[in-house]
């Protein structure tokens, strides 16, 4: 099968899903295309099987904006002729949605087909897509795709309600590599972190304030007052200069360490005790699932798809969204409760093998593209 697949290639959990289920396909034998403006940061090395084509921007002066969209259609047109596709799969409604159904019309203009995929990630339905002026738009990119899929069970009840849609979406969670995101070995990273043994809570996000990244720096100032701890915190972004201010403030600055964007994240998660995820938003939570797969316990909001990935008082626990004083609680139950923590540990390994291995959801999208293509 010949599979053009277009993303946003930067490392928002959207990206990292597409690029990764794009190798995944190549590496069985499906020649894939990726179609973007930037290569995606997953796809730095040569892979057998995988063809990038990058979009290119005019800079005519009568435009003061770039149209990305319509650029992006004219080279999605370009793969799909000659490359000979069989079909497209877009990730993010917005604007791939749209340029994949513009594509569509044109080919079906010159009596040649494509039909196009389009799975949603989250923040093209929960934030974006309810933008008022852009609203339309999403509705009319969803029922006009050939097949549409949501990561979670939650995103995709959130779609029909908030769109009034009347289309089947099937659900493929997101899923990991659990061969490269492993318990593995964290002991010489974990020294540099904490030299003198202190027990290590690790956070990876984009760093937007939906994200209340600021919330895991004032759980670390309740918990050091029981546990010397220090807060690691992976990733960059708008929140981050809010994030640095008040760790100064509170007095954390020696223990909270901004390692910025990191591609080796799975070199890193094995090194830490827990993992926290404070957002007011989550359609999946794509970093607990790599965290999980560690076996390193999530403690987190109960927000979107997350009580779908993580199982309260078996592989970590949820709380309410802000609620500082009940994630610190739990924080302090598992650090000072070593028997707890090793089953926490073992449960939160066993539910990413048995739930979310690649191996086990890259045949559900293959079975999906035949069914698109069949229907």
């Amino acid at each position: 099968m010949k599979i053009g697949i277009t993303c946003y290639p930067t490392y928002g959990g959207s990206g990292v899903v597409a690029t990764e289920l794009g190798l995944a396909l190549a590496s069985i034998g499906h020649e894939v295309h990726f179609v973007s403006y930037a290569l995606p940061h997953r796809l730095a090395r040569f892979v057998e099987n995988i063809y990038f084509h990058e979009v290119e921007m005019s800079t005519y002066p009568l435009f003061e904006h770039s149209m990305y969209d319509l650029s992006l259609t004219s080279k999605m047109l370009e793969v799909i002729e000659y490359e000979e596709l069989d079909l497209m799969h877009v990730h993010y409604a917005i604007p791939h949605a749209v340029s994949a159904y513009l594509a569509k019309q044109v080919r079906k203009k010159a009596g040649k087909k494509i039909k196009f995929i389009t799975t949603l990630h989250g923040t093209d339905i929960t934030l974006m897509g309810l933008e008022p002026s852009f609203m339309p738009l999403v509705k009319f990119s969803i029922e006009e795709s050939d097949g549409v899929t949501a990561v979670s069970r939650f995103l995709k009840e959130k779609t029909l309600t908030n769109f009034n849609i009347q289309k089947d979406i099937e659900v493929i969670y997101n899923f990991i590599d659990i061969e490269k995101y492993t318990p593995g070995n964290g002991k010489p990273f974990r020294k540099r972190l904490a030299s003198c043994g202190e027990k290590v809570i690790i956070h990876t996000s984009n760093f937007r304030v939906v994200k209340r990244v600021t919330d895991t720096i004032r759980v670390l100032a309740k918990v050091k007052k029981e546990i010397p701890t220090k807060l690691v915190l992976i990733g960059d972004g708008p929140d981050r200069s809010e994030c640095e201010r008040l760790a100064r403030e509170l007095d954390l600055q020696k223990d909270v360490v901004f390692l910025g964007k990191q591609d080796a994240i799975e070199e890193i998660l094995p090194s830490a005790d827990l993992f926290l995820m404070p957002s007011q938003s989550e359609s999946f939570g794509l970093s607990a699932l790599e965290a999980m797969a560690c076996g390193v316990p999530v403690i987190s909001s109960s927000v979107g798809g997350l009580p779908e990935l993580v199982i309260h008082n078996e592989t970590g626990y949820i709380a309410e969204i802000g609620d500082i004083d009940r994630m610190a609680k739990y924080t302090i139950d598992l650090l000072t409760n070593e028997k707890k923590y090793k089953t926490f540990s073992k449960n939160s390994r066993e539910r990413a093998v048995k739930h979310f291995d690649k191996n086990l959801i890259v045949p559900q999208y293959i079975e999906y593209y035949e069914k698109v293509l069949n229907s």
